[in-house]
Parts: structure tokens; C-alpha cells; sequence
């Protein structure tokens, strides 16, 4: 009877871990739980295969707790599908007939601030030659640490701060009109430019790394909802193919993810392909998909993967991707719905409120 208790007790924990996330709330403690959706999955279907160990043909009740499980499966397993490798992609491979000039390289990377080994991330540099190449969590040290690496890039915004929101973006393309934006937080900085491939065609590129929610840094994912949801905004009002790049602290299932994609109409280079976990590098269990690159119709995928070890807690995340805006229709999804505009509008609100009053109290 006590091995039942326990197998209850460790089906009910699975159970508990699947509701807390669907919570309309903010709170770092509630949000927390979208991340390990992955291990939670693999938690549940072990509850459930455990469970028959004592399961008892005679008793409802096990019949009622194994259905409860299943649907926790079911739909743990609906979240976390789309990013499965079968083949579905939703950002379709590059065409054979590709121009190169059409194609380009894009490196990403939080590199951990406190991290002073740099000699990893400069062979990545070299290694990749990407074309362009976004750094966070960057600080003077770094930007110092890593100049002769990037000095084949002519064009380049950096912004290195000292609170692990620091970002240096360089490239080989030409920068049109780039901007420094801090779009809620006046410490939180994003990027937004216009790059000019080799064609001459013309790219907008955003690279965003909000708060994440967590107690130390924001108690609520509040902040970084409205980031997310004025970036997305942009996007959706783009005049040009569109890439948004960089540490969302966020993972692709969870509500504000795919808020994010709704409403900015991108597609996500990971459906159909796989995680490809970013975070936590120096976890074996604990890992999930933090840094995200989500694109426009326009583009196809030439190559996806995460980059080498660099002694951070996140994994570089390399993409290389082929513009081919003759074939976006075929692969353009619909826009937004007026509630989706909503809620994005409210988030975006009640960020800039509560921003509002933090100023006013001289926080």
C-alpha cells in the first residue's frame, strides 16, 4: 500500500506541474514551469508506465487516475510535438537553384558575462565565419576581449552594459538606419536595423534579449511579454523580409512564444526539426530552447544547429538561411486575430504602466 501512495503521489506531482503553467498569471513561479515542459512530458509517461505496477483491474479509481494521466500526456505531448523531428517543417528547405548572393550565416550567442574565457567563442567566431554575429550578455571586457576577432565585420552596433543585457551585433552586410532601443526597460537594450545582402537585397533584422521572470531579476514576466509583444508588432507591420533573433528567455511552446509568433506572423525555423536546446549548457537533464531565430515568409532554411561549448550556461545558435521571397507565398501563414492584437496590446500596457510607476517612485 505504500509503494500505491507513492506512485499516487508521484502521478499527482506530474499532474500538478501540467496545470500550474496554465495559470493566466505573471508570476516568476508560475512561468517558471513552461520551461521544463521536455522533462515533464518524459515525467508523466514514466508515472503512467510505473503506475501499472500496482494497477488494479478491480478498482476505479486506478482507471480514473490512469485517464487523468494520459490526458496530461496527451497534452503535454500537443505542446512539445511541433518541435519534434518529423519533417514537418514550417520554414521549408533551401531550393537547389539558391543565389549565394542570396544567402547568409548567422551566428548568436549569450556568451554568460561572467564568463573570462573568451578563446572558446573566438574559435566558434572563426570556426562558423558567420555573417552576421550577435553577442549578449556582453560587458566592456567582452567587447574589449573579442575586437580582433570581429574586426573583419566593417559594420557593427555595440551596446556593452554591466548588467547581463549588454549586446554587440556585427556584420559583413551593410547596416541601414540602425537603431539602439530600449523598448520597456531604460537598462534593457534591442537592435534594429536594416542589413543589405551581397544581391543588394534589403533585410530587417531585430535581436532582443529580455528579462527573464525570475525572482533575482523580475519577479513577473511582465516586462518581458511586452518586449516580445512590440517586437512582434514590428514585425507584423514589415515592409521587408524579417528576422528576429537572440535570448528571448522564453521556450517556443509556451503562451507568450506563441503569442509572439501569432501575432507577428514569423515562422519558427525549429518546427519539424527538433529543440535544438540552448540553455542550460552545464546541465545534463535541465535543458530546454531559450535563444530563438523566427523568420518571414521569405526566407528557406539552408542549416540549423547549436554551436560548440563556450564555457557559458547557453549553447551559440547558428543559423544559415536563403532569402527566396518568389516562393513566400507558399509557405505565408495567416495574421492575427483581433484578440490576439488585444492581448498583446494589454501586455504591452500594463508593462509600460507599471514601468511608469517605477519611475515615479524613483525605483
Amino acid at each position: 500500500m505504500k509503494l500505491k501512495s507513492f506512485l499516487q503521489g508521484f502521478g499527482l506531482f506530474a499532474v500538478l506541474l501540467t496545470l500550474i503553467p496554465l495559470a493566466a498569471a505573471d508570476f516568476w513561479w508560475i512561468r517558471m514551469f513552461d520551461y521544463p515542459h521536455i522533462q515533464l512530458t518524459i515525467l508523466t509517461f514514466v508515472a503512467i508506465v510505473v503506475y501499472f505496477i500496482k494497477f488494479d483491474v478491480k478498482w476505479v479509481e486506478d482507471y480514473l487516475f490512469v485517464v487523468v494521466l494520459l490526458m496530461c500526456f496527451t497534452f503535454q505531448m500537443y505542446k512539445i510535438f511541433p518541435y519534434l523531428p518529423h519533417g514537418k517543417h514550417e520554414v521549408e528547405k533551401v531550393s537547389e537553384n539558391m543565389d549565394q548572393a542570396d544567402v547568409l550565416k548567422f551566428y548568436a550567442a549569450n556568451v554568460l558575462q561572467k564568463n573570462t574565457n573568451p578563446t572558446l567563442l573566438i574559435k566558434e567566431i572563426e570556426d562558423k565565419d558567420p555573417d552576421i554575429l550577435l553577442l549578449t550578455e556582453t560587458d566592456t571586457r567582452w567587447m574589449n576581449d573579442v575586437h580582433d576577432a570581429v574586426a573583419k565585420y566593417p559594420y557593427r552596433v555595440e551596446i556593452p552594459i554591466n548588467n547581463t543585457y549588454g549586446m554587440l551585433l556585427y556584420s559583413k552586410f551593410e547596416m541601414k538606419n540602425p537603431q539602439k532601443r530600449f523598448l520597456v526597460d531604460d537598462s534593457i537594450p534591442s537592435i534594429h536595423t536594416v542589413l543589405v545582402l551581397r544581391s543588394g537585397k534589403e533585410i530587417m533584422l531585430h535581436a532582443i534579449h529580455p528579462t527573464p521572470p525570475m525572482p533575482q531579476e523580475n519577479p513577473t514576466s511582465t516586462d518581458r511579454d511586452a518586449e516580445m509583444m512590440m517586437v512582434a508588432k514590428m514585425a507584423l507591420e514589415r515592409d521587408l523580409p524579417t528576422i528576429v533573433a537572440g535570448d528571448f528567455n522564453d521556450v517556443a511552446w509556451s503562451a507568450s512564444s506563441s503569442l509572439f509568433k501569432d501575432v507577428s506572423s514569423l515562422l519558427d525555423i525549429r518546427k519539424g526539426r527538433g529543440f535544438f536546446n540552448s540553455f542550460n549548457a552545464t546541465s545534463f537533464i535541465m535543458k530546454w530552447p531559450l535563444d530563438h531565430f523566427f523568420v518571414s515568409e521569405e526566407f528557406r532554411l539552408v542549416e540549423v544547429k547549436t554551436g560548440e561549448n563556450i564555457d557559458s550556461d547557453h549553447y551559440p545558435f547558428y543559423i544559415s538561411l536563403s532569402l527566396e521571397p518568389e516562393k513566400a507565398e507558399e509557405q505565408k501563414i495567416e495574421g492575427p486575430t483581433e484578440k490576439q492584437l488585444e492581448k498583446a496590446n494589454k501586455q504591452i500596457e500594463d508593462a509600460l504602466e507599471e514601468q511608469k510607476e517605477k519611475r515615479s517612485k524613483g525605483e
